[in-house]
């Protein structure tokens, strides 16, 4: 194919079965999130520069699809308006918009397209779609158990299983760090090291960390810790540093909350760590057979409302790798969505379309073949190129007697029907 005739890097065209099963997808989270009261937002696909600039940190703001000046500041080679980068910016904007008007707590779901301008890369795309679900103005442990609750709803109602959630709490793991004594100023690269548990060999981590400034007894006994086939000896040194108290009275209060799902679909999970700096509670990945990486993940994060522009509020929230989700879901192909119902179009073409909308208004994905060919044999191989389930043949024979043939693409079997039957018919048959 002509480089021309490509999409730009990172990004995809969908086709009717993609477009078909990404919607019904979005769908089906949307109603989920709706049912837990959550409320939908849409903002706009580009935003003013200065919402994003400064507010994601330096690797991310590095990724910011950034829209030169347009018209006569075009010359100018600057830039004042930005891609959505993700649905987080916007919800602290919206919460400093229109403040007083929204509920409180404010609960809302996104799902949506975001942009990065990230080296594309199989399975890394520049445009994406993000389902976001977030509570804001709530520091209760309610509405982190909710928020999972949402999630772990949504993933079922995605036909997912065998997932587990994954939890910890950034208090735990700062608590665990002073519990170990490790230098606070060390705090960050040591958990960017322990993050890498699940990825590499405890030996390298242990290397990296001694690297990083620890001594090799407390790096050992860390690691070894954390990778323990239980939490009893973490839940030990926990116990001996007021914010290890702090942050393990969350997980287990958020156990406790969540106590009403499947055994053993919610565990504590000390090596977790979630790279984003600005979790401050209970943090969870979701992870599931057959499913590379976590589907989805999330935490509380107060104080981040403030530091992108909106007022100091608590808030948390969670998103779900749909986009994962749906890849992994499209190697095992399912069968595609064809027409429900096809006409043939030999003659009498005012009474084939009013029979066409006669059956569209049963509810049947209905259409009218509209091709130069007048012969049968090629209209039924358009039918069978539409995956039809049915084919209605409507030609010179069948108007003398007032009947259709109907055809059945599957079996090959053919039915003569009364013309005045032939919607209910064909509704019985779907």
């Amino acid at each position: 194919m002509a480089q021309a005739a490509e999409p730009p890097s990172g990004t995809r065209d969908f086709l009717a079965q993609d477009v078909r099963r990404r919607e019904a997808a979005f769908d089906t989270i949307g109603a989920v999130f709706d049912r837990y009261g959550f409320d939908p937002l849409e903002t706009p696909a580009f935003e003013r520069l200065e919402v994003f600039t400064g507010k994601l940190g330096e690797e991310a703001s590095a990724l910011i699809f950034k829209i030169l000046k347009r018209g006569v500041h075009e010359a100018s080679g600057e830039a004042d308006l930005a891609l959505r980068y993700d649905h987080t910016v916007p919800l602290a904007r919206v919460v400093g918009t229109y403040g007083s008007t929204l509920p409180s707590p404010y609960k809302r779901y996104a799902i949506g397209p975001v942009w990065r301008a990230d080296r594309a890369a199989k399975g890394r795309f520049r445009e994406f779609v993000q389902c976001d679900v977030d509570t804001v103005g709530s520091a209760s442990p309610l509405a982190d158990a909710e928020i999972v609750w949402a999630v772990h709803d949504g993933l079922e109602a995605l036909g997912i299983h065998g997932f587990q959630f994954l939890v910890n709490s950034r208090q735990a793991l700062r608590g665990l760090l002073e519990a170990y004594g490790v230098d606070p100023t060390l705090g960050d690269v040591v958990l960017g090291s322990l993050d890498k548990l699940d990825k590499v060999a405890p030996d390298t981590v242990c290397a990296e960390l001694v690297e990083r400034g620890l001594t090799t007894a407390t790096a050992e006994d860390l690691v070894a810790d954390l990778i323990a086939p239980n939490t009893n000896r973490v839940r030990k040194q926990l116990d001996t540093t007021e914010r290890g108290r702090h942050g393990l009275a969350e997980v287990d209060r958020l156990l406790e909350l969540t106590a009403g799902l499947p055994a053993d679909r919610v565990v504590f999970t000390p090596r977790m760590v979630r790279g984003l700096d600005y979790y401050t509670g209970p943090i969870f990945e979701v992870t599931a057979t057959g499913y590379p990486g976590s589907i989805a993940s999330g935490g509380r994060y107060d104080g981040l409302v403030a530091k992108l522009g909106g007022p100091d509020l608590p808030a948390c929230g969670g998103s779900i790798g749909v986009e994962r989700i749906l890849a992994t879901q499209a190697a095992v192909q399912t069968a595609q969505h064809g027409l429900d119902v096809a006409l043939t179009v030999l003659g009498a073409e005012d009474d084939v379309l009013r029979l066409a909308a006669e059956i569209r208004a049963q509810g049947l994905r209905t259409g009218v073949y509209l091709g130069s060919s007048g012969k049968l044999a090629k209209q039924l191989r358009w039918a069978h190129d539409q995956r039809a389930r049915l084919v209605l043949i409507y030609g010179p024979e069948e108007r003398d007697v007032h009947e259709v043939t109907v055809r059945d693409m599957e079996s090959g079997e053919q039915t003569r029907v009364p013309l005045a039957e032939v919607g209910s018919y064909v509704r019985l048959r779907r």
